[in-house]
């Protein structure tokens, strides 16, 4: 194997349609969320990388480049198609089209599998010096059943099943010449050989060389990774006096009143206080330091900026926001009529479904400044959970 030249395709261009109906709160392919500190696709790559010569990342999401950047070994991305076939087939003519000869072996590789022992890839190239092509696989141990309309139909046998995982290996310029000759939908690149009928090798796979399907998988694979996240939760208060001419702005929504807040900014005393409780969860200070209101740049600007970069903070650290609470204390306005709009707006801004926000408001009971109507009080928690 010393001698031979291996590629590797990493396949990114898959929707991950049924983690997005389990997760409706994500707004990027679950093929680029943050497991560890690092992005699914980068472990991938990163098991691949001590087993090959160079690795084509195959998808056309804006996000790929920047997940692999700075990866040995790792070639720029080539764009995928509408079916897992489309897409191997345009790695397999990228590496094709390299300068000098073409590779001897390739792996196939699922951007959404990122823990691959070592063992299971060196096992499949090892199967490839006497087969054409050779997957992982693990056997069935579950009785199977065949369901029709909500009832079993009959027991499957399954002394001879087993499922299929990647990377799945084969001779490159096979698997190139029978992605050109064949343009039928295949669920993996080992049924192309299956159809001409070429004999492939099955080496032992991993329970734990699972593919990121439904967000439960997350937590297997932080386990199996190491990298169980952590909850940390930040605590926020402001307070924002009232100024006649200005607009109510509050947790993002405008709120008909007479009078707006005073503040360097739009004032959003909701806002405000929010990004000061992630930004405390995080251990990054307050919002006054990452927007200075001695800064002309933050004059009058909408506060929307600042929770998106809270949010972003969140990502960039690899963590996750769990749930932010809210709490407005006035006695004027009512705050009730506008909570949904408010949990909507801040949702969008931190990417995140409208499960995790919660807002409601408080008197003081006629007591203090915020009694006096003289303002408006905020209080907030937020919990995320960071590697």
């Amino acid at each position: 194997m010393a001698t031979m030249r291996i590629a590797a395709i990493l396949l990114a261009a898959g929707s991950g349609r049924r983690f997005a109906e389990a997760a409706p709160g994500h707004a990027i392919s679950k093929q680029f969320l943050m497991l560890g500190g690092k992005p699914v696709i980068r472990h991938a790559a990163e098991a691949l990388q001590p087993h090959v010569d160079v690795i084509l990342p195959v998808g056309d999401d804006f996000a790929l480049a920047e997940a692999l950047e700075g990866l040995e070994k790792v070639l720029p991305p080539v764009g995928g198609g509408s079916e897992r076939q489309h897409s191997v087939r345009a790695g397999l003519e990228a590496l094709d089209a390299l300068p000098g000869p073409p590779p001897d072996f390739v792996l196939v590789h699922d951007g959404a599998r990122p823990y691959v022992p070592a063992r299971i890839t060196a096992a499949v190239l090892a199967a490839l010096e006497e087969h054409p092509g050779a997957i992982p696989a693990v056997r069935v141990a579950d009785t199977l059943k065949r369901v029709r309309n909500g009832v079993v139909e009959t027991t499957v046998p399954r002394d001879s099943l087993w499922r299929a995982q990647t990377p799945q290996g084969f001779r490159f310029t096979l698997l190139r010449d029978l992605h050109r000759t064949h343009t039928d939908h295949a669920t993996d690149d080992a049924a192309l050989l299956e159809a001409a009928g070429l004999s492939i090798a099955v080496v032992p796979g991993d329970d734990d060389n699972i593919k990121l399907t439904l967000p439960e998988d997350l937590v297997r694979l932080e386990r199996l990774l190491g990298a169980m996240p952590l909850p940390r939760t930040g605590l926020g208060y402001d307070v924002h006096a009232f100024e006649a001419g200005r607009p109510l702005i509050l947790c993002g929504i405008t709120v008909p009143h007479d009078r707006g807040l005073a503040g360097h900014s739009d004032a959003d005393v909701g806002i405000h206080t929010l990004c000061d409780a992630i930004y405390g969860a995080l251990a990054e200070g307050d919002i006054g330091a990452h927007f200075p209101p001695s800064d002309n740049e933050w004059k009058d600007m909408d506060s929307a900026r600042f929770l998106i970069h809270a949010g972003e903070r969140i990502r960039a650290r690899g963590g996750m926001l769990v749930n932010a609470d809210v709490t407005l204390i006035c006695e004027r306005p009512k705050i009730r009529p506008h909570v949904e709009a408010m949990r909507a707006r801040l949702a969008e801004l931190l990417q995140v479904g409208i499960e995790r926000i919660s807002v409601k408001a408080t008197t003081s009971e006629r007591l203090g400044f915020t009694g006096r109507e003289e303002g408006i009080a905020a209080a907030a928690t937020a919990t995320v959970l960071l590697p």
